[in-house]
């Protein structure tokens, strides 16, 4: 079988899409889409016509790429009021009166089990992610599969969310004929985008700067236990570009991500930018001076940011990483450091093929199924057997046609370089 998991992220500004392929326990990209987004306002569903239009847009574009249809995914819903708690769960594994090696089912019996005891008031379970489990009077076991005992217990944080936030989003994905395998929220995806053996052990933060909201998400030791959403984001930078300019939203955006700096430190004052104003009259923008619009107000994100970080915790912060689409701007790091001092990075994403940390969430998001996969011991692809085979076949004549493009280069560089 081959393992390949498909991601939606539906934002506010841009609805993605990633498909990649777990082999040899490593994961490829096969493709990514995102696709201009309608519909959605702050994360959440306003029109679902509209929405529904954007997210066939992004997967259409991905199905191109491959050549198969994609009609199961795991989807993102949002984070508002999600709420984190600890769970405990207990369950007999002994068999009359004998102690038992731990296996996979018992495993997901006692996460169930941790699960269930959690009143949900109006609340739907987004998942329960396991700190730690207890074989007997052993506490503390990270991976107690192949074990003996008699008693298997487990500590959990459990994720939930309001029923709205999920219902609104699998709706919409079944109405279209796309089923949801699985949910998360972006603020685990972020995580393990990025998680490391240093993560695994320390407190931090990760903060996304999206397009109308900024997400800040706190871990301890790898596993997320608070977030909180600001209402500002990158949309907010465009709308300072516009205003000081009297431009169309298009060309502010353009603006912020093709001249304009995060920072002013390395922006030039006598690199310039012609527009044309909303009353059709060209402005001559000075980089400097844009530069300092943009970084005024991502400061002020990254310091509401700092606020919210305070607000969730007051342990030590051994590391803070700035990711989303925002995060990509050039220089982004001196306004970080500016903020937050030596511990804050931004965000990188080790995946070959993408280098945009719009994508963060929606990579993160495939790398923890597969790690609740391996957990329970369960193995899952996306596409059937039928696709799986179509899509080694599409990519190996693609691999064929660049080989055939390249030695045809090869041939021409002898033939033009050859000695008479």
């Amino acid at each position: 079988m081959k393992h390949i998991y498909t991601s939606l992220d539906i934002g506010s500004d841009s609805i993605k899409v990633v498909v990649c392929e777990l082999f040899q326990n490593k994961l490829n990209l096969l493709a990514a889409s995102s696709y201009k987004a309608n519909g959605i306002k702050k994360g959440l569903i306003a029109d679902p016509d509209a929405a529904s239009k954007s997210i066939k847009g992004a997967i259409k574009e991905v199905e191109d790429i491959l050549g198969i249809k994609i009609d199961k995914v795991i989807a993102s819903v949002p984070s508002y009021f999600a709420e984190y708690s600890v769970v405990k769960g207990e369950i007999d594994i002994e068999v009359e009166g004998n102690a038992v090696p731990v296996t996979r089912d018992h495993i997901r019996e006692v996460l169930d089990k941790a699960a269930a005891s959690k009143e949900l008031n109006n609340h739907e379970i987004v998942t329960a992610i396991p700190v730690d489990f207890r074989l007997d009077d052993e506490t503390g076991i990270k991976e107690p599969l192949n074990n003996m005992g008699k008693k298997l217990g487990v500590r959990a944080i459990l994720v939930t969310t309001p029923k709205k936030n999920i219902y609104s989003v699998v709706g919409l994905l079944e109405n279209i004929g796309i089923t949801t395998v699985d949910i998360s929220i972006n603020s685990i995806g972020d995580l393990y985008a990025f998680k490391n053996k240093n993560i695994d052990k320390t407190v931090g933060a990760i903060i996304n700067i999206g397009s109308e909201t900024t997400t800040v998400s706190l871990y301890n030791r790898g596993i997320i236990v608070k977030s909180s959403i600001i209402n500002m984001g990158g949309k907010h930078i465009d709308n300072d570009i516009s205003y000081m300019y009297k431009t169309d939203a298009e060309t502010a955006t353009d603006l912020k991500l093709h001249f304009a700096l995060a920072h002013k430190r390395n922006a030039s004052t006598s690199d310039m930018h012609e527009i044309k104003t909303a009353y059709d009259d060209e402005l001559r923008i000075n980089q400097f001076e844009i530069s300092e619009i943009v970084s005024s107000r991502l400061e002020e994100i990254l310091n509401l940011a700092k606020k919210e970080i305070n607000i969730l915790t007051s342990k030590t912060i051994d590391y803070i990483i700035i990711t989303g689409g925002t995060s990509n701007m050039a220089d982004i790091e001196y306004i970080a450091s500016d903020v937050f001092g030596k511990d804050v990075s931004i965000g990188n994403i080790k995946l070959v093929g993408i280098r945009d940390n719009k994508y963060s969430s929606c990579v993160g998001n495939i790398v923890y199924f597969i790690n609740k996969l391996k957990l329970k011991g369960q193995s899952f692809s996306m596409i059937s057997n039928e696709d799986a085979s179509l899509l080694a076949s599409i990519r190996k004549s693609y691999q064929e046609i660049n080989n055939e493009k390249m030695l045809g280069r090869l041939m021409e560089y002898f033939l033009a370089n050859r000695r008479i």
